[in-house]
């Protein structure tokens, strides 16, 4: 998931050591645009993610890539959002693509099928009123389709 907004606050960054080794696990708080603007605390988790939060100037506008995630403890669950990467935001630049992943939404050309016949343009449910005179299509007596 992504989401856009001006960075407002940079959280404490707190660390640790576990089995694995040391951890170190920061945050920031990003204010949306819109009519009702919200506010969004991410939790960004080693020290890549942390250093980016920590390069970005406040008040500058970012564009986050998070994944919520839930966890229950004595009853009651609690939602955090880990960011997985913070950058500034352009707009208009396109979003740096996964790897692998085709923005025209075509096949890679060694998974590509064979040409298939061109299908018949869908037809509309209903038409507006507005559009009642309009001249329709002659039927075509070889025609077996029901519409």
């Amino acid at each position: 998931m992504e989401i856009t907004g001006k960075l407002i606050q940079l959280l404490p960054e707190v660390s640790g050591e576990s089995a694995r080794g040391p951890w170190i696990r920061g945050g920031f708080v990003i204010e949306t645009d819109g009519d009702y603007p919200r506010k969004v605390a991410f939790t960004a988790f080693g020290e890549e993610r942390v250093a980016m939060a920590k390069s970005l100037p406040m008040g500058s506008l970012v564009q986050v890539t998070f994944s919520p995630e839930s966890r229950e403890f004595n009853d009651k669950w609690y939602t955090d959002l880990r960011a997985s990467r913070i950058q500034p935001f352009v707009p208009g630049q396109m979003p740096a693509a996964p790897a692998g992943y085709n923005w025209a939404g075509a096949a890679p050309a060694a998974a590509a099928a064979p040409a298939a016949a061109p299908a018949a343009p869908a037809q509309p449910a209903e038409q507006p009123a507005n559009f009642a005179a309009a001249p329709q299509m002659a039927s075509n007596p070889d025609d077996d389709l029901p519409f």
